[in-house]
């Protein structure tokens, strides 16, 4: 029998975990050297990097739409804290040192909450969406990933009028997992987030125009049956694009994913590999 963690004891237990963490990220925060961007700017930068948008209310397989209405709360309340940022040159964008603390104190209220391969509601719930959003938008640029986590293992919802691949989300969790990004180039970015009656909408400026496009794309997506389960695989390539010629200068694979499905397949339209 497996020996269990301390954090699976009980609600109590996960607490002071949770507590320990955030304690000890807190201390790594104050003994770095990062210079984390603070400044905001009510007037966009007048250079579009990329713009997305994404629905706010999507339904999840058999999730609860109460915690699709308090996930639109939750990211009008965090929006307003991201937007107007500029990230200078040398400067870090971290999502909680802007965000801060998700309490209901605050007004945050029950969201989804995604943890081990597992959905379940928790205070400030649903903010995944904002720090997808800013991961799509970034990685159609220069900034450099300095912290990024992956639901790393599960394919935990079918798809829903998706727009970006699986594959390209993220992680985050206060004070623990943070969502960071590094601007090693000459050039201000900007960042502006705000959410409409049905959209969380996003756009990434710039100072100076930039020399390069990028394009993100997915191949090999198949879904296929293994030994314990029903799995989802695809590659994520990004190709570096010159915008005058159209020629791709570089391409990288940024992700390989390997998910098990954790949702019922009848909600899977395509054919699944034996």
């Amino acid at each position: 029998m497996a020996r269990r963690l301390f954090c699976e004891l009980g609600p109590w237990a996960y607490q002071i975990s949770l507590w320990k963490v955030c304690a000890l990220r807190h201390l790594r925060n104050l003994r770095s050297h990062d210079k984390i961007a603070r400044e905001r700017c009510a007037e966009p930068l007048p250079c579009l990097v990329y713009a997305h948008k994404s629905l706010i209310r999507r339904r999840l397989g058999e999730v609860d739409m109460r915690l699709q209405e308090n996930k639109a709360v939750n990211l009008s309340l965090a929006a307003p804290h991201i937007d107007g940022v500029l990230i200078r040159p040398g400067e870090t964008f971290s999502f909680w040192a802007l965000v801060g603390n998700t309490t209901a104190r605050r007004g945050y209220l029950d969201g989804l909450t995604l943890s081990k391969g597992r959905a379940f509601a928790g205070v400030g719930g649903g903010l995944c969406q904002l720090s997808n959003l800013l991961h799509w938008m970034a990685l159609h640029s220069p900034l450099e990933l300095a912290e990024h986590h992956h639901h790393d293992g599960y394919d935990l919802f079918p798809d829903f009028g998706r727009q970006v691949p699986f594959g390209c989300g993220t992680s985050i969790q206060y004070n623990n997992l943070d969502y960071r990004l590094y601007n090693g180039t000459d050039n201000t970015f900007q960042i502006r987030v705000w959410t409409s009656e049905t959209h969380l909408c996003g756009e990434l400026r710039a100072a100076e125009p930039l020399p390069y496009r990028w394009h993100i794309s997915e191949t090999e997506s198949r879904f296929v049956r293994e030994g314990d389960g029903l799995y989802r695989e695809n590659v994520i390539v990004r190709r570096t694009v010159d915008p005058v010629t159209g020629n791709t200068c570089a391409a990288e694979v940024i992700r390989r994913s390997h998910a098990k499905v954790i949702y019922d397949e009848k909600y899977i339209t395509c054919q699944i590999a034996e």
